[in-house]
């Protein structure tokens, strides 16, 4: 199911210098801010936990999710260079399943780790605020990829309805709207950094286990759906 050539293509591909500079920016203007709220106001846990909820876990997470998502494949839709992949003797499942585990390691890396450092500058992990978001950010990582990856596969827009999907539906109606608040990657992960932190400084509109099963639902039937769109666009070229 793991194709050593095909994530060395992809890591390429996503890592490239214009891409890099790209997934940096959030994560060191996160470093920046933590650093500046820490000298203004000290190590306080409220303050970590609206740093890290409000622009580390609703922003930067899932930008940079769209960015490795979307970048996996997306880009070789649009030029034609997936051809060369699918006349490979490979199959498509093993294609998606690589490129999805590419852009879940690139998201966790450009997330995961900047939301752990900021947390350790901000209170020092009080409370186990900077762990808790830091497993938040692993656990959407991997459902934003997952879901990035076959937005990228079926559109060619990809990357607009990813950030329509993040700064829109997940950062405005899911901070306005209750009901939208069930169906967003972040109240999911917020659920399991619930569990990490305990207290109430970390709070979740989803109950832990309904939070992992619709993370696991939705992270498996996007990798699955994206491999069975994979194979019908094979046949389409041959064709």
């Amino acid at each position: 199911m793991y194709d050593p050539t095909v994530a060395r293509l992809t890591y390429r591909a996503l890592l490239g210098r214009r891409r890099a500079l790209i997934l940096g920016a959030l994560p060191l203007l996160l470093i920046v801010i933590s650093v500046a709220v820490r000298a203004l106001t000290g190590a306080d846990d409220q303050t970590a936990t609206d740093v890290l909820g409000g622009f580390a876990l609703a922003t930067m997470v899932p930008i940079i999710g769209v960015i490795a998502g979307t970048g996996a494949i997306g880009p070789e839709i649009d030029d034609g260079s997936v051809v060369y992949l699918l006349s490979k003797p490979l199959k498509r499942p093993t294609i998606i399943f690589t490129k999805l585990i590419v852009a879940i390691a690139v998201t966790m890396v450009f997330s995961a780790v900047p939301t752990l450092v900021a947390g350790l500058i901000l209170n020092g992990n009080g409370q186990q605020i900077a762990v808790a978001y830091t497993v938040a950010a692993l656990v959407s990582s991997i459902a934003y990829s997952a879901l990035f990856l076959l937005l990228g596969t079926v559109s060619r827009h990809a990357v607009v309805f990813g950030l329509v999907y993040a700064l829109v539906w997940e950062a405005l109606f899911g901070s306005l709207v209750p009901g939208a608040r069930t169906l967003s990657v972040q109240q999911w992960s917020l659920a399991v950094a619930h569990k990490v932190a305990g207290g109430d400084l970390v709070t979740s509109e989803v109950g832990l286990t309904t939070a992992t099963v619709l993370l696991v639902a939705v992270t498996v039937l996007a990798t699955w759906y994206a491999g069975q769109k994979l194979r019908s666009l094979t046949l389409a070229g041959e064709e």
